[in-house]
């Protein structure tokens, strides 16, 4: 059992300088001017257990890891985050999530695994793919979820797994779309609840080892992370290569063939899983270069300074979260572009929320596609 005093050690919270580049890197602390990563971090190095699992402000924190980027004594601010919330799960205080903790109950569900999945209705015959073996297995994470659980969002995150599939099938790959997939629970992880997502880290890799693939592709920047990091101690042999699907459809581009219709200015959003987490920024962007018709601009923050999307874990959902993207479709808008161009689901869901706001949807207002459907628009 991991205490305090390791978990300081594990993510060299004792190290820190005291020189607050944290604090001032940190977006929701530059939009409340309260919250302080420095502060969590002496709580924690001076042994503040209680201080800490019980601030509501250990939840404030987007884990997106621009602070880590900036941190002269490699202090892992977004590590010790994801291990204090640990302690405070195991000391029995559970965070009030968004959404009245919906969609993290869902996990848990089917981390039991008591109940019976129904999610591939909406896989048509337009799309050839297996259920049990293959080389490739597609992981669709918890899009279907989605869409079910924000129709008043006019959230599509499906139409970005519909878009891979199609792209994949004329590529000449019929992949793995499993019916028996469970949530990868990078959620639960990070908010604490190490027990549940444990449970459906043994059952996931256990079916993706099962089906003898030798690459596993995701569309979501979470359950790429997920896969990479945290699912590795549970392997009992060699892992499939693991990318996004940009990454793929990178390597497929030469075998799919593409149609001019005008031409599209496109901006895109950098996911933090994907970003900072993984060093990934040039996949998509290839991709999109390699769409006829598409003329891609950059925000002015992109890449490894760009800003989240400000609600990945499920863990927060307020004012400053809402400032923030805010902020950031303003940025968006700010290029010119007309399409604001996602790699991950959570993304379009958010931002896609906070356009919702009738005061000020018509200066943040713009469409929003998947990378794969952009790229799928644009078949012969």
């Amino acid at each position: 059992m991991t205490d305090l005093a390791q978990v300081v050690k594990q993510t060299r919270a004792w190290a820190c300088y005291d020189c607050g580049k944290c604090t001032a890197t940190c977006p929701i602390s530059r939009v409340t001017g309260t919250y302080s990563p420095r502060g969590m971090v002496l709580a924690a190095v001076l042994g503040r257990r209680d201080e800490i699992v019980h601030d509501a402000a250990l939840y404030q924190c987007l884990t997106c890891r621009m602070c880590d980027r900036r941190c002269p004594a490699e202090v892992r601010y977004t590590d010790l985050v994801q291990k204090l919330r640990e302690l405070a799960h195991r000391d029995g205080f559970e965070h009030e999530c968004p959404h009245g903790g919906a969609l993290l109950s869902t996990m848990r569900i089917m981390a039991a695994g008591t109940t019976r999945q129904a999610r591939l209705g909406w896989l048509t015959d337009r799309f050839r793919t297996e259920t049990t073996k293959g080389d490739v297995f597609y992981w669709t994470g918890c899009s279907m979820y989605y869409d079910a659980f924000f129709p008043q969002l006019d959230v599509k995150t499906l139409d970005g797994t519909r878009a891979a599939i199609l792209l994949m099938n004329r590529a000449g790959i019929q992949p793995i779309v499993s019916p028996d997939e469970r949530c990868c629970g990078h959620d639960l992880l990070w908010n604490g609840d190490r027990s549940n997502f444990e449970l459906l880290a043994r059952f996931n890799v256990k079916l993706v080892e099962d089906s003898g693939a030798k690459v596993l592709v995701t569309s979501c920047a979470e359950c790429l992370r997920t896969w990479k990091i945290d699912y590795s101690p549970y392997f009992k042999g060699k892992p499939p290569r693991i990318v996004h699907f940009t990454e793929l459809l990178g390597e497929l581009m030469d075998r799919l063939k593409f149609k001019a219709e005008g031409r599209q200015k496109v901006t895109f959003q950098d996911p933090c899983r994907m970003g900072r987490h993984l060093g990934i920024y040039q996949p998509p962007r290839d991709v999109l270069a390699a769409v006829p018709g598409v003329e891609i601009v950059e925000m002015q923050r992109a890449e490894a300074v760009a800003v989240c999307c400000a609600g990945g874990t499920w863990s927060s959902c307020d004012w400053a979260s809402k400032q923030i993207q805010v902020e950031r479709l303003r940025e968006a808008k700010a290029t010119g572009a007309g399409i604001l161009a996602t790699a991950c689901p959570k993304c379009q869901i958010h931002f896609r929320c906070t356009m919702k706001d009738h005061k000020r949807r018509q200066e943040i207002e713009m469409e929003i596609r998947d990378v794969a459907e952009l790229a799928a628009a644009a078949l012969a």
